[in-house]
């Protein structure tokens, strides 16, 4: 009986340590140098890119913990940036992002999946002024690289370094980015698709 007793004592607190050192998978640190988010939208028949200047990107990421894994996306909408003033300009008001009301653009992943050949799918929700939707948001892990090092100690300690790309496809009406504008109806797309390419490391 005391042994019995004395087992279920163990397995409660090799379960409870367990619970208690599970957490996020590695955690990388963005570089913004080398990370961009970047959109095309067609202009009646041409393909028109833009970007945004101002995000943060958080990555936990292991491809062998993905149940810990996590990707989650700020994006600034103010920092719209099509390389033309005026049309940066009118994309900030109501007729279509309507900036200062919805400053930020999230997307946060709530489940991470792989999908072999270093491809995986981040499923998540993506948030676009007041429309919150469901997506599958797929990415490939580029490389991972360990730095040697002397080349680690003129990096400033950086001993890993990783590359992500990530491709959607969005209807902007679904998000009610335009659609109160007879110009974005006649004259855009109503396709968006966004690319974001991030380079991450960590110490």
């Amino acid at each position: 009986m005391i042994a019995n007793k004395l087992f279920t004592l163990v397995g409660a607190l090799i379960l409870l340590s367990s619970v208690l050192l599970a957490g996020p998978a590695k955690s990388w640190s963005l570089d913004k140098a080398h990370s961009s988010v970047t959109f095309s939208v067609k202009h009646f028949f041409t393909p028109t890119p833009g970007k945004f200047d101002d995000f943060d990107i958080k990555i936990n990421f292991d491809p062998n913990d993905l149940e810990n894994s996590s990707i989650d996306v700020v994006i600034q909408v103010a920092s719209i940036n099509t390389g033309n003033d005026k049309r940066d300009g009118h994309l900030k008001t109501a007729d279509f992002f309507d900036a200062e009301k919805y400053p930020t653009i999230i997307f946060k992943s709530n489940k991470i999946m792989a999908k072999g050949d270093n491809k995986f799918v981040a499923q998540g929700k993506l948030k676009i002024k007041e429309t919150e939707k469901d997506i599958e948001l797929p990415f490939t892990l580029l490389g991972v690289k360990e730095l040697p090092e002397e080349m680690s100690k003129a990096m400033g300690g950086i001993k890993e370094v990783a590359s992500f790309n990530a491709t959607y496809t969005l209807d902007r009406n679904d998000y009610d980015v335009g659609t109160g504008s007879w110009a974005a109806t006649v004259v855009i797309g109503d396709e968006v698709t966004i690319d974001i390419s991030v380079e991450v490391n960590r110490k």
